[in-house]
Formats: structure tokens, C-alpha cells, sequence
């Protein structure tokens, strides 16, 4: 019986995330304080107070979803037999496993949100969720926009069976929308992002982040960490590192990520930080699966 800790990614985020945990937990209000003086942000009251506008932006999304997901954790008396994040989350995971210390990720998750609000602005598109079709069926729409519009639009992460999201330049992805309705999808909208995410829009973030990575120290992890690129375990650094450059321009493989931890022994999952998306996700990929989730 082995158990599985989870970390959420971007959309997550709720204006007022983790106060009641910083009133109530010296050790959760410490790390608030310290995220504070380590990027020189008041990022503790756009995660308190808001505005929703402020927090939605990514540059300001990313890192407090990170600190919330890490700072509960470090609260918890865990012990991981293996870990995962979606997407931003990966970086959560890291921490957890002791592969990344926390000032370091949370100043390399700070850039990373800088270079892709950045990258959406300067290369703009959009995303979209196609719920109720096969995972190639929506791949085959994608196509399908693509020839349509002679723009890109490409699967960006595959949430669970019969949940993908879609990414690229706006006119591809609104073609696709149509398509997959007209295709028989039981549900196609657009999403409320600032870019496309997981996509070649994304090369700007991609050759900024890339620097921020090579000076990344990274240990050993404690447990092995499901990389959102390959959905496979991995506790070599170098695969580590580049693994977290390459999830930014290709899909984040959710559903692999969860159906190879439970080939691997994964019995129950531990969901930990602001939302339940990712209890959502295991329980359609396996309904066998025991989640349980730490807000």
C-alpha cells in the first residue's frame, strides 16, 4: 500500500486561500511571513484580501498557490511514497520530496508566473475544455482547427478520461470549441486564462525560465516525482530539471501521471492545497481509488 500526495496548479486559487490556516497555525503564518520578505511582495493579503483581478494574474496566482499547497504540507506529519503536481504544482511536489528547498522554488515559481503572464501577452491565445470525448478524438479536432484556421491549437493537459483541456491562438481554439460541439463533445468552452498555456505560445517563458533552471539546485528527491512531461517517476536531477522546462511548451499528462502511480501501487491519494480539482480527477480516473484531500 503505497500513498500518493498531490498538488494543485493554476485555477485553483480563491481569494482568502490559506487565511484560516494562518490564524490558526503559527508554523503555516511563519512561512506566509517569510514568502513575503523572500520576493518583497505583500503577497499574503492578494491571497487574504484580494482583489480577485489581482490574484487571477499569474505572476501573483502561481506563487500563492505554491505557498499555500507548501506551507500546509510542511504542517502535516507526511511521509510520500511518491508525488505529483499539476503543472505549477510539480513544483510544489519538489518541495515536498526535499528535491527543491522552498526559497528557491518559490522564487523560481514567482519568474515562472512573470515569463508566462509575459509570454501570453506578447504571444496571445487562449485555452478550452472539451468534456465527454476520447482523448484522440479531441486530438483529432485540434487537427482538424488547425488545417481550418492554419493556426496552432494543440492538447495542453490531460485532466482524466474524458477531460482535456486544449491551448493556442485564439481563432484555433474557438474553431476547435465548435468542432468538438459539433462532433458530439458534451461540453466545449473557453477558458478564462491570460495565454495559452502548454503550448508553443509559450517559447518566451520557455528560453527565460530555461536560466532560472540551470542555476536551480536540486537534490535527490526523498520519493520519487511523477513528471507532468513523461507521467512517469523519475529521481535522477537532470531529468528533474529538464523535465520542468519541457512541461511549459507540451501537455501536462495528468490522467498517465495518475494511471502509472496506481500500476505502480498507488492505493490512496492525498490532495494538498487550495481547492479539490485534483480529488475530482482521481476519483474519474479510477474509482477505486481512495483520495482524501488537505484545503
Amino acid at each position: 500500500m503505497s500513498t500518493a500526495y498531490l498538488f494543485p496548479g493554476q485555477g485553483s486559487q480563491f481569494v482568502g486561500m490559506g487565511k484560516d490556516h494562518n490564524e490558526a497555525n503559527s508554523d503555516f503564518a511563519k512561512m506566509v511571513e517569510d514568502a513575503n520578505e523572500i520576493l518583497g511582495i505583500d503577497l499574503k493579503s492578494v491571497m487574504f484580501e484580494g482583489p480577485e483581478e489581482k490574484l487571477k494574474q499569474t505572476e501573483f496566482t502561481q506563487p500563492a498557490i505554491f505557498l499555500h499547497s507548501v506551507a500546509l504540507y510542511k504542517t502535516l506529519d507526511a511521509t510520500p511514497d511518491m508525488v505529483a503536481g499539476h503543472s505549477l504544482g510539480e513544483f510544489s511536489a519538489l518541495v515536498a520530496c526535499n528535491a527543491v528547498s522552498f526559497e528557491d522554488a518559490l522564487k523560481i515559481v514567482r519568474r515562472r508566473g512573470e515569463l508566462m503572464q509575459a509570454a501570453g501577452a506578447s504571444n496571445p491565445g487562449t485555452m478550452a475544455a472539451i468534456i465527454g470525448m476520447d482523448d484522440d478524438k479531441v486530438e483529432l479536432v485540434c487537427k482538424k482547427a488547425e488545417e481550418q484556421t492554419g493556426k496552432e491549437v494543440v492538447a495542453a493537459n490531460y485532466n482524466c478520461p474524458g477531460q482535456l483541456v486544449i491551448s493556442g491562438y485564439t481563432e484555433a481554439v474557438k474553431a476547435a470549441v465548435d468542432i468538438a460541439k459539433e462532433d458530439g463533445a458534451r461540453m466545449a468552452m473557453l477558458l478564462p486564462v491570460s495565454g495559452a498555456f502548454h503550448s508553443s505560445l509559450m517559447e518566451p517563458a520557455f528560453v527565460g525560465l530555461k536560466e532560472s533552471l540551470e542555476n536551480l539546485k536540486i537534490n535527490t528527491p526523498s520519493c520519487p516525482i511523477y513528471s507532468n512531461f513523461t507521467a512517469k517517476p523519475t529521481s535522477d536531477v537532470d531529468e528533474i530539471r529538464s523535465n520542468l522546462l519541457d512541461q511549459l511548451m507540451n501537455p501536462v499528462r495528468w490522467t498517465q501521471t495518475l494511471q502509472n502511480m496506481i500500476a505502480n501501487g498507488a492505493t490512496s491519494f492525498v490532495e494538498v492545497g487550495p481547492g479539490k480539482v485534483l480529488q475530482g480527477l482521481v476519483k474519474r480516473t479510477d474509482r477505486k481509488a481512495e483520495i482524501s484531500g488537505h484545503q
